[in-house]
């Protein structure tokens, strides 16, 4: 008879880091070449690294950063005045707001994906959904275009339990995908050799690769050899220091609370820990901002945990010395109706939005862009997803009209037609 032993936990690690964690698939040859080279002048003194905080469901622009005080579109959200004189936002994002000056509020995003699932791949990609193909997230466009900037650590680290459409590797190579972690308080799972030492561990994983000898000399293309290479990159991490990394628990009981308790507190307390090791790109997602129904009474909750969460990140990236590298995105796959339904709710609104971005070059302190009187459309400086996208690849360093093939032939972009808006740059 045989029983289960601590031998599946080390192996189930190591499949699911190759396989799925690192982002390796069985199916499909994902690759890309390079085209023309970008036009565009680089920016000097690029950032390195993102942090992007995805609020899935819609978060309600007029509840949040761009408030219409007086008005009856208004509804029971009251304004707050900020550290930044002539901004003001939700009385919810206390926090945020004596980190206004630290802040650049894009008030005049606007889209035509109006429904969940499109306006979440829309803003993640800059293209609309096909079911041809899979396009690359800012993350992979990052990673492909500048590499790693820790070869022990994952490229990219989603965190969060939405995870269909996030910032995915799409048509590029299986190392491009994210690591997907379901909740920070668990850290990496799986991912300690205990029991078993060293030497018997390395015998184990030689005796493996004798066995795969053959099949991979016989069918040695790209995925093939790409697992092997993300398997080794998985062992690499069990046995690296910067393991430690994603250990949430091994920060003070202070500096946990300040962040928040919940998933998206703890999410962005990793986050933080995952970029002082050098993971080039961190997503957390925290989802529930669909509120069609009882928006005034949702509003409070999701927005104190957001609030406590990145005002704490915004905190620690700054005392580090982080923030200046590092670009912290705030954004959503739409807004809200203006207009409160008859459910005390606001409905899907992809013609007028509000997405927050610091640190990484850009100006704080700063609004760009204007809605009208209601918020219900854009007045001033209208910024479509793919133009914001081409924003941030810039302050990246990724080069706007790179062009690369996806394994069909077709040339893509990192934000398809794009073009960054150099005003929100200090």
């Amino acid at each position: 008879m045989i029983y289960p032993s601590r031998d599946f936990d080390r192996r189930r690690f190591i499949e699911l880091a190759a396989g799925g964690f690192l982002g390796v698939r069985a199916s499909g040859s994902v690759m890309a070449a390079a085209g023309d080279k970008s036009t565009i002048p680089m920016r000097e003194n690029p950032a390195t690294q993102l942090v992007y905080l995805f609020m899935a469901g819609g978060m309600s622009h007029i509840d949040t950063f761009d408030l219409k005080p007086g008005h009856a579109n208004q509804g029971h959200t009251d304004a707050l005045n900020t550290n930044v004189d002539g901004i003001r936002v939700s009385k919810h994002l206390p926090s945020l707001a004596k980190h206004a000056d630290k802040l650049c509020v894009v008030n005049s995003l606007t889209s035509t994906a109006g429904d969940h699932e499109k306006g979440n791949y829309f803003m993640h990609t800059s293209y609309e959904q096909r079911a041809t193909i899979r396009h690359p997230g800012l993350g992979a466009w990052g990673q492909k275009m500048n590499g790693k900037l820790n070869p022990t650590m994952p490229g990219s680290v989603f965190i969060g339990k939405e995870s269909r459409f996030h910032g995915s590797g799409g048509f590029f190579e299986p190392e491009f995908e994210p690591l997907a972690i379901s909740e920070a308080k668990y850290g990496l799972k799986y991912s300690r050799r205990s029991g078993v030492d060293l030497e018997r561990f390395d015998r184990r994983l030689s005796l493996a690769n004798d066995l795969d000898k053959e099949f991979i000399e016989r069918y040695g293309n790209k995925p093939v050899r790409a697992y092997g290479d993300m398997y080794a990159d998985a062992v690499r991490l069990m046995e690296s220091p910067d393991l430690k990394a994603f250990n949430i628990h091994t920060e003070s009981k202070e500096t946990q609370e300040r962040y928040g308790k919940d998933p998206f507190g703890q999410g962005c307390l990793l986050a933080r820990r995952l970029v002082e090791s050098n993971v080039r790109t961190v997503e957390v997602s925290y989802t529930g901002w669909d509120t069609h129904i009882n928006n005034f009474t949702s509003m409070p909750l999701l927005c104190g945990t957001m609030d406590q969460a990145v005002g704490a990140l915004l905190d620690d990236l700054d005392r580090i010395g982080k923030l200046e590298s590092t670009v912290v995105v705030l954004t959503t796959e739409f807004g809200r109706t203006p207009i409160v339904n008859k459910n005390a709710g606001r409905d899907h609104f992809p013609q007028a939005f509000t997405s927050v971005v610091a640190g990484g070059g850009f100006k704080g302190g700063y609004v760009y862009g204007k809605t009208s009187e209601g918020a219900e459309e854009v007045t001033e400086n209208p910024v479509t997803i793919p133009d914001f996208n081409a924003t941030i690849a810039y302050s990246l360093g990724i080069p706007i009209d790179q062009i690369l093939y996806s394994p069909s032939k077709r040339p893509f972009t990192v934000a398809h037609k794009g073009k960054p808006v150099l005003d929100l740059f200090a």
